[in-house]
């Protein structure tokens, strides 16, 4: 994934100084295995933020809909995104995302799925309890927190890997799973304010 490294330098340089960007918690990362790096959603610019903070390149899953142009198909799949149908299930996706966790990689999600339109964190999708279950991959929790304004501090903090073992051992449900991530996440924000 040259290109992804080369975008996400890019990327980079041009956001952190615009929003004055603090990422906190990287440490907290897992430097190699399976991984899902899960936070809040509350703009556009949350998958370059998140790519560009992780010190690991993430996957990340996008609507099928920026793969149907050319152009748009080429970018998505040189930044490594998945292309997942939005409102119904999507084996195609699941079995991809699956893969890439099963070779070690990492996967950069957002729970709920859309962008929150308050800045409030909101309910987060089953799919991503089902895939920290289904797989052995340590689950990150990331908060995005302020706004995207010039000149205003815009933070991203990761928090320690979230346990999963219990409820794995458990055969805990898929919401059970993304409940708990959710949590962890609101924490990360509530305690970064």
């Amino acid at each position: 994934m040259l290109f992804y490294k080369f975008a996400k330098t890019l990327v980079w340089f041009v956001l952190k100084p615009i929003y004055r960007m603090q990422v906190i918690g990287k440490e907290n990362i897992p430097k190699s295995g399976p991984l899902i790096v899960c936070s809040n959603h509350i703009s556009n610019f949350d998958p370059p933020i998140v790519g560009g903070s992780c010190p690991r390149d993430l996957h990340f899953l996008a609507k099928e809909e920026l793969f149907q142009k050319r152009l748009l198909r080429l970018l998505m799949n040189s930044l490594g995104a998945v292309p997942i149908k939005r409102g119904m299930k999507d084996r195609n996706a699941l079995r991809t995302v699956l893969k890439i966790l099963e070779d070690g990689k990492a996967l950069g999600l957002f729970p709920e799925g859309t962008r929150s339109k308050t800045g409030e964190i909101g309910e987060g999708l089953s799919g991503i309890g089902f895939f920290a279950l289904r797989s052995n991959a340590n689950v990150v929790p990331c908060a995005i927190i302020g706004p995207y304004q010039k000149g205003k501090r815009l933070k991203i903090v990761y928090g320690k890997p979230v346990d999963m073992e219990q409820l794995r051992n458990e055969k805990a449900s898929a919401k059970e799973a993304t409940d708990k991530i959710m949590n962890e996440i609101k924490k990360l924000k509530q305690n970064n304010l």
